[in-house]
C-alpha cells in the first residue's frame, strides 16, 4: 500500500526544521503526531474518505494566519507596508542582509517564519497528491462527484504551488504520491509549474461546485486562483476572464450593513465586513474561501488570531512616559479605564509603515477603513495608569502626546510602542484571555474585493485603463473614498489600493514579487520610469525598488534600541531555500536562490514535466 507521505520531501523538510535550532518552546511542534486517522488504507477508499484528505489541505491552510508570530507576520515585513517591530533582541527579521541566510533559523516565533512556508506548502502538496495519485482506486457515484473532488484536490496543489513560486522562485515539480523513499528531486522552471496549475484549475474550473459550507472550495475560489495564476504567466486576457466569472457570479461586494453591529449607528459596513461573527454568514455575499476557527469548535487552533498581540503597537511599555516623565499606560484589565479589552495588549511585532499608515490616507477624509472608530491612532488612546493619580500627574485620562513641550519624545522605542493601525481589522475579542490578544475568528482568504483589483491590474497591464479604474473604484466607492480617475492608474495606485483594503489579509511578498515577474516578463516601464528583466532578476527588480521607495527602516538604515540595523537587498525578492533540505536530496539537484551560499551549484531548472514514476 502507498504511504501517505511524499517522503523524501517530507524527510527532507523535516530535516530542515529539525535542524534549524528552534526554540524549546517549540519542540512540541517537531514531535511525530499519528496519523492513522489520515492513514490511506483507512481514509482514501471513497468519496468521504478523499474529502477528509482535502480536510487536512484546509487545516493546512489556515495556520498562516494564526498564533503568536504567524507566517502571514513574514510575508509582511517583507514588503513596502510593514517591518518586524521587536526590538528588544536580536533575532527577529530587520537586519535581512545578515539574517536572512539559508542555514539560519527560519522557522521560529523568534526569527521568521520563512521555513515554515517550505515546509508546510510541500505538506499541503502532500494531502492534494494523495487524492490526486488515488482518485482511479475509488468508486464515485457520478462522474461529476469523482471531478468535483480531484478539482478541490488540483485547486490546493496550485494554491501551494503559487505561493512557492513567488517566495522561492524555481522549486521541485511533485505531481504524484510516492511508494518508496525519493532522493533525487530536481528543481523544475516556475513558469513550467505555473503553467501546469494554469491547466488544472480550467479542470477545477469546470468541476468544483459553484456553492459549498464555509470553509470549503467553491467555484469562485478556484477562479479566484486562477485569475492570479493566469496573471503570473503574462494571460491578461485569461485572467480578465477568470476574474470576470468571480465578479459576475453569486458575489457581491457588501455596501449595506449587517451582521451583529448592523443596528449600531456608530459602526458602518467596513467594521460588519470584518467582525468575526459576520464572517461566515449567509448574508455576506463578498466571502468567497474563508478558513475557520471558532471558540466551541472541536479542533480549533489555540490560541486563536492574536492579531492584535501581533500588530498592534506595544502602547503598555513602561517606555511610554506622559509629559512629566511618569509611566504612562497599563496593561490591566481591573482598572477604571481598560484599554485592553478594547485594543487588545499589543507587542509590535508588527510594526505598519509610514507609507501604510499616513501616506495612503492623504487622498480623502472620508474613506470609511481610516474613519474615527475603524481607524486608530496613539493619540486616540489614553494615560491610563493608575499610579498617575497617586502621583498627581495631570495627564491621567488625557490622550497621548508624542512630544513634551520641550520637544522631547515621550516615548524611548517609536519604532514599537507609537504607530497607527487599522482596529476594524485586528479587533477580535478574546474570552479566553485576561488581556487580550485576539481570539478565534474566521479569516478571509479570498475575497471580492481583491478580484476586482486583480481584473483591475489586468486591464492596467492590457492598457485599459478607463476599466481598471472602474474596478478600483468600486472598492473604493463602498469605502466612500473618492474616486480615481483614467490617468491616475499605475501599478503603484493598485499597491496602494491593496494596502489599504487587504492589510493582514493578503500575502503581501507574494504579490509584489509576482508583479515584480511581470515587469520582467513583459519589459513594460513601472511608474518609477524603469524596465526590468529576467536575466537579472535577483540583481535588479521591482520588488526591491517599490520597497526602498515605501519602507522608511530599510531605505534610511534605521538602528533598534538594541543596535540592528533594518536591511534589505535585491535578491530578497526570493526567499532562499532551507540548506538542509538541498543537502539531504543526494541524488538530485535542488537549486539555490541568488545572493545566497550555494548559488553557485546550481544547475539548469527543468523545463519538461516529466513522466509519472
Amino acid at each position: 500500500m502507498k504511504s501517505i507521505y511524499i517522503k523524501s520531501i517530507s524527510t527532507l523538510l523535516l530535516t530542515s526544521i529539525s535542524t534549524f535550532g528552534l526554540t524549546s518552546c517549540e519542540e512540541e511542534f517537531l514531535e511525530p503526531k499519528p496519523l492513522s486517522s489520515y492513514a490511506p488504507e483507512h481514509t482514501l477508499t471513497n468519496a468521504a474518505g478523499m474529502q477528509a484528505a482535502l480536510v487536512a489541505g484546509l487545516r493546512n491552510m489556515r495556520y498562516e494566519w494564526y498564533g503568536d508570530s504567524p507566517p502571514i507576520v513574514t510575508e509582511l515585513i517583507f514588503s513596502d507596508v510593514a517591518v518586524e517591530g521587536t526590538t528588544d533582541k536580536s533575532g527577529p527579521a530587520q537586519d535581512l542582509n545578515l539574517q536572512i541566510t539559508p542555514d539560519a533559523n527560519l522557522n521560529s516565533t523568534d526569527t521568521n517564519k520563512i521555513g515554515w512556508f517550505w515546509y508546510e506548502g510541500f505538506k499541503g502538496i502532500k494531502y492534494a497528491n494523495s487524492v490526486i495519485t488515488r482518485i482511479d482506486e475509488v468508486t464515485f457515484e457520478s462522474e461529476e462527484e469523482k471531478n468535483a473532488i480531484l478539482g478541490t484536490a488540483y485547486f490546493h496543489r496550485a494554491y501551494r504551488y503559487y505561493r512557492l513560486v513567488h517566495q522561492f522562485g524555481d522549486v521541485p515539480l511533485v505531481l504524484q504520491e510516492f511508494e518508496k523513499p525519493k532522493l533525487d528531486f530536481y528543481t523544475t522552471d516556475r513558469k513550467v509549474i505555473l503553467q501546469k496549475m494554469k491547466e488544472d484549475l480550467e479542470f477545477a474550473e469546470q468541476w468544483v461546485p459553484e456553492t459549498a459550507d464555509r470553509g470549503q472550495v467553491p467555484k469562485g475560489a478556484v477562479s479566484h486562483l486562477l485569475t492570479k495564476v493566469n496573471l503570473a504567466l503574462g494571460l491578461f486576457d485569461d485572467a480578465i476572464a477568470s476574474a470576470s466569472n468571480v465578479i459576475n457570479g453569486p458575489y457581491s461586494l457588501m455596501t449595506s450593513r449587517f451582521g451583529v453591529d448592523r443596528n449600531d449607528p456608530a459602526k458602518n459596513v467596513v467594521w460588519d465586513l470584518h467582525r468575526p461573527e459576520n464572517k461566515a454568514l449567509s448574508d455576506n455575499r463578498e466571502a468567497i474561501l474563508l478558513v475557520i476557527d471558532r471558540l466551541a469548535l472541536e479542533g480549533n487552533l489555540d490560541g486563536g488570531i492574536q492579531s492584535m498581540r501581533n500588530a498592534v503597537p506595544y502602547w503598555h511599555s513602561s517606555v511610554l512616559q506622559t509629559p512629566g516623565g511618569n509611566k504612562g499606560t497599563s496593561d490591566k484589565v481591573n482598572i477604571p479605564i481598560d484599554q485592553v479589552s478594547k485594543y487588545g495588549r499589543g507587542i509590535g511585532r508588527v510594526r505598519a509603515t509610514w507609507y501604510s499608515t499616513h501616506d495612503l490616507w492623504k487622498m480623502d477624509d472620508t474613506d470609511l477603513r481610516h474613519a474615527e472608530g475603524n481607524w486608530m491612532d496613539m493619540e486616540d488612546l489614553v494615560y491610563n495608569n493608575p499610579d498617575l493619580v497617586k502621583a498627581g500627574d495631570p495627564w491621567y485620562g488625557q490622550n497621548l502626546q508624542k512630544f513634551r513641550s520641550d520637544g522631547a519624545r515621550t516615548t524611548g522605542d517609536t519604532i514599537r510602542t507609537w504607530f497607527s493601525w487599522p482596529h476594524y481589522k485586528l479587533f477580535v475579542s478574546d474570552p479566553e484571555r485576561v488581556q487580550a490578544a485576539g481570539g478565534h475568528t474566521d479569516w478571509y482568504v479570498f475575497r471580492l474585493a481583491e478580484t476586482l483589483l486583480l481584473r483591475a491590474e489586468a486591464y492596467y497591464w492590457k492598457g485599459d485603463l478607463a476599466s481598471a479604474a472602474a474596478d478600483i473604484n468600486a472598492v473604493r466607492t463602498r469605502a466612500e473614498a473618492v474616486p480615481i480617475t483614467e490617468a491616475d492608474v499605475n501599478i503603484g495606485t493598485i499597491l496602494d489600493e491593496r494596502a489599504r483594503e487587504l492589510y493582514y489579509e493578503e500575502p503581501r511578498k507574494t504579490e509584489l514579487t509576482r508583479m515584480s515577474y511581470i515587469f520582467a516578463m513583459t519589459g513594460k516601464p513601472a511608474y518609477n520610469g524603469k524596465s526590468y528583466n529576467l536575466e537579472n532578476f535577483s540583481q535588479d527588480n521591482f520588488f526591491y525598488d517599490r520597497v526602498m521607495e515605501k519602507n522608511e527602516f530599510y531605505n534610511k538604515g534605521v538602528m533598534t534600541i538594541h543596535g540592528d540595523e533594518y536591511t534589505m537587498s535585491p535578491y530578497h525578492v526570493l526567499w532562499p531555500i532551507p540548506r538542509n533540505a538541498i543537502v539531504a536530496n543526494t541524488q538530485g539537484q535542488i537549486n539555490q536562490n541568488f545572493g545566497y551560499s550555494g548559488y553557485e551549484n546550481n544547475l539548469p531548472p527543468l523545463t519538461d514535466i516529466p513522466e509519472p514514476e
